[in-house]
């Protein structure tokens, strides 16, 4: 390795919304550590999430898939990988219902890959293999009740299956074989530079550009939603101070019905664009549910907060100002991400419902 340098940190994944963000704050604050992202640069990486960090002296991209063993044997060699934070997944619900086996091939395979050869080229215990995953994994709760850590696995869509079996395998390579690795599971994530399918970021460029805005069946499914800003801050922590074969559920108890969530963002905006109060949402239309949508999601983070001293920064209210600030500054941005390919993927999973 090279001397200059105390970790080479490869973080998967880190050219989408939540491993840009990591990829920003580990680049920024350890310049000590040499930050590899190794992304496949799909449609939800983007490369300009990252202007503002790639000339540092600490930090390189490679594109590439971790589908491909080879790929990641090269680059564990190459740049004598030490640690691991692995973001990359397919994780877009909808649609993995649409085309479950490219959700099995990258956060079942993929994961499995990289687990492979972090175990080959590992030796002793100074190292973290962290793995970070999804509530989705457990199920849906009922109007009572929170997820733990020792919550039993009950993913109800191939996206949650996928990570769930992604999950096994990173416990079962450490009871295994001793590889020194970490979980987290978090819940929904929302912030800046988040691609607009999901469900805050689409709202908000469809109330700029006044157009409907689709909820799911009645809007009455419960997310317990926080700040990416805050989920990294969270990763950093049990990265380097989390227990090695444990997991952290990270959350905001902060639950909001989907639409109560968009009725409140309609009244944000309202006041931010200079419209007419109730005006936004008007706009609002339900649309046919989703397969197998899980009714309630909540995370008890009492064990990150106990062990770690980890809490959110902000409120829901707080934070979602930031966001909706955030891409009203930089319609250039979201202009770009939701060209071509998109537009035709929003067409065929919303304009027919």
């Amino acid at each position: 390795m090279n001397m200059e340098y105390t970790k080479t940190i490869l973080v998967t994944g880190g050219a989408g919304f939540i491993g840009s963000h990591l990829v920003r704050l580990l680049v920024n604050k350890y310049p000590d550590y040499r930050i590899v992202n190794f992304d496949k640069l799909t449609y939800a990486g983007n490369l300009k999430n990252l202007t503002d960090v790639e000339k540092a002296p600490n930090y390189t991209f490679l594109k590439g898939d971790i589908c491909n063993l080879q790929e990641m044997q090269d680059v564990f060699e190459h740049y004598d990988v030490t640690d691991v934070i692995h973001l990359a997944a397919e994780s877009h619900v909808d649609r993995s219902i649409e085309g479950p086996m490219e959700f099995v091939m990258t956060n079942v395979v993929g994961t499995v890959n990289l687990l492979q050869v972090a175990k080959a080229y590992w030796t002793g215990e100074n190292h973290v293999f962290h793995h970070v995953s999804t509530d989705e994994v457990y199920g849906s709760l009922g109007s009572e009740g929170l997820f733990e850590e020792t919550t039993a696995y009950d993913p109800r869509s191939p996206y949650s299956a996928s990570k769930a079996s992604s999950d096994h395998f990173v416990s079962a390579f450490h009871h295994t074989y001793g590889l020194p690795v970490k979980m987290s599971n978090c819940s929904n994530n929302y912030g800046s530079h988040h691609f607009p399918e999901k469900l805050i970021p689409l709202m908000i460029n469809n109330i700029v550009h006044k157009k409907p805005l689709p909820i799911y069946g009645k809007g009455n499914n419960v997310r317990d939603w926080l700040w990416v800003v805050d989920h990294v801050s969270a990763i950093d922590a049990i990265f380097h101070l989390g227990r090695v074969g444990e997991s952290y559920n990270v959350g905001g108890l902060n639950e909001w019905t989907n639409l109560d969530l968009v009725k409140h963002l309609c009244k944000l905006m309202d006041q931010k664009l200079g419209r007419a109060e109730g005006e936004n949402e008007e706009l609002i239309t339900y649309v046919t549910d989703r397969a197998g949508h899980d009714m309630r999601y909540a995370i008890d983070a009492t064990k990150l907060e106990t062990e770690l001293d980890w809490r959110p920064s902000v409120t829901f209210e707080e934070g979602l100002e930031h966001t909706v600030d955030w891409y009203l500054a930089n319609a250039e941005w979201v202009e770009e991400i939701t060209s071509g390919s998109y537009r035709e993927y929003y067409q065929s999973m919303y304009d027919n419902r």
